[in-house]
């Protein structure tokens, strides 16, 4: 399922996100990234409920205070192959492997996506 793309914020919530699987509520993420401000990540949360990127997962303590906890829907691996696709989709696939091999320094990193495609051809 084609998903909608997100801002760099909503990506930076979602990242948190990821790393919380059993979920974590708004102030939490806020203290999870420097860059994020309180009111950005409640504006975040609510428009990846709508996008049904996130879900609210169980009404917990914040301190004192109820609050909800949020969930990722979505697996960070599901939200790259969507990128992957949407970016294909705009442009020449050469161009967008090309761009991110560039981006690689690793020998080992590179001998694996080496052993990656060779596999691949294999199974086509």
């Amino acid at each position: 399922m084609e998903k909608k793309s997100l801002s760099i914020r909503q990506e930076q919530v979602m990242e948190v996100l990821w790393n919380h699987p059993d979920g974590i509520v708004a102030s939490e993420i806020v203290k999870c990234n420097d860059e994020l401000q309180i009111n950005t990540v409640q504006a975040a949360l609510k428009s990846l409920v709508k996008m049904n990127y996130i879900k609210v997962g169980e009404i917990v303590y914040s301190g004192t205070v109820l609050t909800r906890s949020y969930v990722a829907l979505i697996s960070k691996d599901e939200y790259l192959q969507n990128r992957c696709k949407h970016l294909a989709a705009i442009s020449s696939g050469k161009k967008i492997y090309q761009a991110l091999l560039n981006k690689i320094e690793d020998t080992a990193e590179l001998a694996e996506l080496e052993n990656i495609v060779k596999l691949r051809k294999k199974e086509v």
